[in-house]
C-alpha cells in the first residue's frame, strides 16, 4: 500500500481564461510536513483551494489516499478529512472562541467532541482563556490559533495551512509553528503548508517544493532547499537567520 497521502499530477486551474497552475506536480507522504513557498501571486494559495475543490482542476489529477477527488465538489473532499485553515484566517467574528470549535467539529466524530476540545485547549492555552470571548475580539495571533484549532477538530487526516505566520509578531508566528511541530510529531498529523516566511517553512519541513507563475520550480527536503544558492538569494536574504 502507498505511503503517498496527496499527489498532485500535471493540475492546471484557471480562473476564467487565465492560467494560474501550469502542470503542478507536488506530493504528500503520511506524516510527513511539506512546505510551498514562493513570492505573493505564486499560485501557492490556488494550489490549495484546488486541492479542497473550489476552483476545480481543468486537467490533471488530484489523489487523496488513493481516491481520485479531482471532481468532488468542495463537502465531499471535507468529509475524506481534508482540513483546512484558509490564508486571512476566516474564524466567525461573531461566535465565541467556544462555538467556532463547535462549528470545526465533525458530525461523524461527535462522540469525540469533549476530549477533541481539550486537546485544542492544552495544544493553545490562550483559546483556553478566551473560550467565552467572540472571535472578532481577540488578536491576530489567538485568531490563527482558532483558526487552525477549528480546522483540527474535523480530526483531519491532512491539514492545509495556508499562510498561517501572515501578519503576526515574530514570538506569536515561534508558538504557531512549534504547535505545528508537536502535531506532527505527537499526533503523527500530515501537513501541507504555504507558506511566505520561507525560513520558518523550510526549517519545519521535512520536503519542500518552490512555486514561480504557477509552475513548481524545485522540490527537495527542507534542509537542502535552506541551502540552495538560489532559494537564498530569492527567499532567505534579509529574511530571518
Amino acid at each position: 500500500m502507498s505511503d503517498t497521502l496527496l499527489s498532485v499530477k500535471g493540475v492546471e486551474t484557471y480562473y476564467g481564461n487565465i492560467r494560474a497552475l501550469s502542470g503542478v506536480d507536488v506530493e504528500v507522504k503520511k506524516g510527513e510536513i511539506v512546505s510551498l513557498i514562493g513570492a505573493n501571486g505564486a499560485g501557492k494559495s490556488t494550489l490549495m483551494m484546488t486541492i479542497c475543490g473550489s476552483p476545480q482542476a481543468r486537467a490533471g489529477t488530484v489523489t487523496f489516499d488513493g481516491e481520485d477527488i479531482t471532481r468532488l465538489p468542495m463537502h465531499m473532499i471535507a468529509r475524506r478529512r481534508i482540513a483546512q485553515s484558509p490564508e486571512g484566517r476566516r474564524i466567525f467574528p461573531r461566535m465565541t472562541v467556544y462555538e467556532n470549535l463547535q462549528m470545526g467539529a465533525s458530525l461523524d466524530n461527535l462522540k469525540y467532541f469533549n476530549e477533541d476540545v481539550e486537546k485544542i485547549y492544552t495544544l493553545f492555552p490562550r483559546l483556553k482563556e478566551r473560550q467565552t470571548q467572540r472571535g472578532g475580539t481577540l488578536s491576530g495571533g489567538e485568531q490563527q490559533m482558532l483558526s487552525i484549532g477549528r480546522a483540527l477538530m474535523a480530526r483531519p487526516k491532512l491539514l492545509l495551512l495556508d499562510e498561517p505566520s501572515l501578519g503576526l509578531a515574530p514570538l506569536i508566528v515561534k508558538g504557531i509553528f512549534d504547535a505545528i511541530k508537536v502535531l506532527n510529531r505527537e499526533q503523527g498529523l500530515t501537513v501541507f503548508l504555504v507558506e511566505q516566511n520561507a525560513f520558518a517553512a523550510l526549517k519545519l519541513s521535512d520536503r519542500a517544493y518552490v512555486m514561480v507563475n504557477g509552475q513548481v520550480t524545485m522540490s527537495g527536503s527542507g534542509r537542502e532547499l535552506l541551502a540552495n544558492p538560489e532559494v537564498r538569494a530569492a527567499y532567505l536574504e534579509g529574511g530571518r537567520h
